[in-house]
């Protein structure tokens, strides 16, 4: 490089005494005389490394703050993750509706044939969305036992305090049921969503941050804290 400057400088000394143009022809391009045709190899291979490194620096910085795909949709997975968090948060607030509706029956909080039919149904659409039925289970395993830790406890409060007891009682087929399809559809699509970071390593640490913001977001009481974690369990493997 120091020898195509010394070029430049010589060439342009002798133009300028012999008043020719000052401006200079890029040396890659001069008409080569005797004296510059040995040189020539080599200024042909400083002018092609010149323009790759100028080139490769007129690159590099808008290629350092370019997002690349996989970056792109880790990040589409962690707000995904977040969403299913506070997709979460939500059931858990119908589960009081649930509890209410069962409150001085003789419906059982347990009912395994309607558990099996949410988990069938969940295994039949999941395999349509192109996910794991097995992953999609598992999930939505832990939200009915979270949904079953909530009537549990609010009916253990209920019959220690009348003051706490509801007043009315949601129908749980017309008004109950409806919400929990629409929340267990979202459900499913962030499932879908989140799968880049489902089975990764960083899972754990993302869904811990989704925690703590549907915490804060909802303010949640003891019972529903509690609950928000049995419903994430298994989220993560």
């Amino acid at each position: 490089m120091s020898a195509v400057l010394t070029y430049c400088r010589t060439r342009k000394s002798t133009m300028h005494r012999e008043n020719a143009s000052p401006t200079l022809t890029p040396p890659f391009f001069v008409r080569l005389t005797a004296r510059t045709a040995l040189a020539a190899p080599f200024l042909v291979f400083v002018a092609a490394f010149t323009v790759s490194a100028l080139t490769a620096c007129a690159t590099d910085g808008s290629s350092a703050k370019a997002t690349t795909p996989s970056d792109a949709t880790e990040a589409a997975a962690e707000k995904a993750i977040e969403a299913l968090a506070q997709l979460a948060g939500e059931r858990l607030a119908i589960a009081d509706k649930v509890a209410a509706s069962k409150w001085g029956t003789d419906k059982p909080i347990e009912d395994p044939p309607r558990e099996k039919q949410v988990l069938d149904d969940t295994s039949k659409r999941a395999i349509d969305m192109g996910l794991d039925p097995a992953l999609a289970q598992r999930i939505f395993r832990d939200q009915i036992e979270a949904n079953k830790l909530v009537q549990r406890g609010l009916h253990l409060q209920w019959e220690a305090s009348a003051e706490k007891r509801p007043t009315t009682r949601p129908d749980l087929a017309k008004e109950i049921r409806p919400e929990l399809d629409r929340i267990g559809g979202a459900l499913l699509a962030t499932i879908r969503d989140a799968q880049p970071l489902l089975t990764s390593p960083r899972c754990k640490s993302a869904l811990d941050r989704a925690r703590q913001r549907t915490l804060t977001g909802t303010g949640m009481d003891a019972l529903h804290r509690e609950a928000l974690d049995r419903a994430l369990l298994h989220t993560c493997p």
